[in-house]
This record gives structure tokens, sequence and C-alpha cells, in this order.
């Protein structure tokens, strides 16, 4: 950024091109937040990993800032810079005959900084990413799994642990359908993995949209049943501004993440793009209707499990 690439400082001339940096408007920027959110997602395992830490007054909130930090640093920052070094409309960023990752922006930093190895260097970490990624993944759609067969809400089948304590059919369920979705990606010319893709990214949003209303009814509930927010564990800072915000924000990505199809008819594109709301739609009437849930009531909600005790 100060030195710049082949000996020309950096600048803020990438920042003011065209339309830089908010290259089509502030509507295509929404467009565009599936698919980057689609990245994010996942910080909410700390809060499936705190049932087994063995310290979770402790780890819990280390982890929350630690992820925090981590996004700040190796997202936000990360991309600060390339913007600094890489225009939005330079050629290479626009080729469209390959999605070969020699073509990312941060292979093309490696390149101009005359580093040779970068196409095998971003390979490496992107393999490094997405087996931590699928690790992750695996980790909490078999711990879930598991949970909801326990409570009922799914085949008791699934609840089997072993003599170390894993749910080895949940986890094989789980793998075999991520092992159908990369599967996808090889047939139908990337239509089904698309559809994959979209539909897996707006469950993401709708879990965030629940866990900013959970927060929010927790808090209102907690407080309103006489309790004081100081006495729990780890108290989210600037409440309610945080689920507040989060809860617009993912609503507005919600809604605006293919608006250009909705305004043009796109009836295909509509629904590849927002797949995900009929499907969770379904699934929350039809548990609804099988189980006869109602919304609790602030007063008769269940807060005497949040202070949470240190494992002895």
């Amino acid at each position: 950024m100060f030195s710049g690439i082949g000996g020309r400082p950096a600048g803020f001339g990438n920042w003011t091109t065209g339309d830089a940096p908010f290259h089509g408007g502030m509507l295509a920027i929404v467009s565009v937040f599936m698919v980057a959110g689609f990245s994010f997602q996942g910080t909410e395992l700390v809060g499936v990993a705190a049932g087994e830490a063995r310290n979770p007054r402790r780890d819990v909130p280390k982890a929350i800032h630690t992820v925090f930090w981590r996004i700040m640093i190796f997202y936000i920052g990360a991309i600060t810079v390339i913007g600094f070094l890489i225009a939005f409309n330079d050629s290479r960023l626009l080729h469209t005959e390959t999605e070969d990752v020699a073509y990312s922006p941060f292979t093309l930093v490696f390149e101009r900084a005359g580093i040779g190895i970068a196409a095998a260097l971003m390979n490496a970490v992107i393999l490094t990413a997405v087996l931590s990624a699928g690790n992750s993944g695996l980790y909490a759609s078999t711990r879930m799994l598991h949970s909801m067969a326990l409570q009922g809400q799914a085949p008791a089948w699934f609840s089997y642990v072993n003599r170390h304590g894993v749910p080895v059919r949940a986890l094989g369920a789980t793998a075999l359908v991520g092992a159908a979705g990369f599967l996808t990606a090889v047939v139908g010319q990337n239509t089904a993995y698309a559809w994959l893709v979209n539909v897996s990214a707006l469950c993401g949003f709708i879990v965030w949209l629940g866990i900013a209303a959970c927060h929010f009814r927790f808090r209102r509930a907690y407080v309103l049943q006489g309790n004081d927010p100081a006495d729990l564990p780890y108290q989210a800072p600037w409440f309610p501004l945080g689920p507040v915000l989060a809860f617009t924000l993912c609503a507005l990505v919600v809604l605006g993440q293919n608006y250009e199809a909705v305004f043009k008819g796109q009836l295909l594109e509509v629904l590849s793009s927002y797949i995900g709301l009929p499907v969770f739609g379904a699934i929350w009437l039809g548990h609804r209707l099988v189980t006869g849930s109602r919304m609790v009531r602030l007063e008769d909600a269940d807060v005497s499990g949040a202070v949470v005790r240190e494992r002895s």
C-alpha cells in the first residue's frame, strides 16, 4: 500500500476510479451480499461449541472476541488492502472464460509483486480454507441433528453415540448429504450447485435473523423477570443496537439479493435466488402444525439456564 507495485505508490486512486467504491450503486452491492455472506456464515458456531466447552464462562467470550478481530483483519482488512492495489475494473478481474484461481485479486497482487508461485500459494490457502469450512460445517450439522433427535424433532435413530461420545449415525447422514452436494458441482453445468449455494446462504441469513430475534427477546425476558444483565457470564455490548441492526441488515440482504430478476420478471432467476424462503416457510409451518408450538410470552420464557456454571 505504501510502496506500491512496480515502484509506484498505491494511493487512493483505485477508490475514486469511475463510480468506485460503490460500483453499480447500493442496490448492486446488496445483490452480492448473499454470496459474500456465504463466506462469513459459520461464526455462530461459537454458540454451538459452547455446549461442549470445558469452561464456557471463560472460553465463549474469548472465542467471540477473537472471531470478531479475525473477521476484521483477515476479511475486511485484506479486502481493504486489495482495494488499494487493484482497481475494480482491472481487466484480469473481468476475465470470464475461466474460474481459475489464478485470476483472483489475491493472486494478482502476488503476481504483480513478483511472486511467481502465486497461483500455487493461493490454491494451498483455498484448499486449507475449504477443509476448515467443511470440518466446521460437518461438526455443526452433526451436532444439530443429534440434538434434534434427542428432543424428538428428528428420528430417534440419530441420537445414538458411540463409546467416544460421537454421534456416528448423524455424522454419516451429514457426510452423505455433503457428498451429494459436492457431486452437483460436476453435473448439470453447475446449475444444481448454484441452487444449493443460494439455498444454503439464504438459510444462513434466516438463521441470523432468528438469532437476532432470540437475543432481543431473551434480554427483554431476562430483565422483565427481575434479573440483572450484569449477572450474565457474557453481556453483549450496545444492546439493543446489535440485534436490531443485525436483523435489519439481514432482512435487507434477503429481500434485495436479486432485485433485478424481480423487476425484469425472470421467474427462474427469482426462484433460484429466493428458493430458501418457501423452503423455510414450509418447514416452519409444518413444524407448527405438527407440534402445535406457539410463541412463548416474555414473562413465561425459561431463562433459568442463562447463567452458565463452570464445569468442575
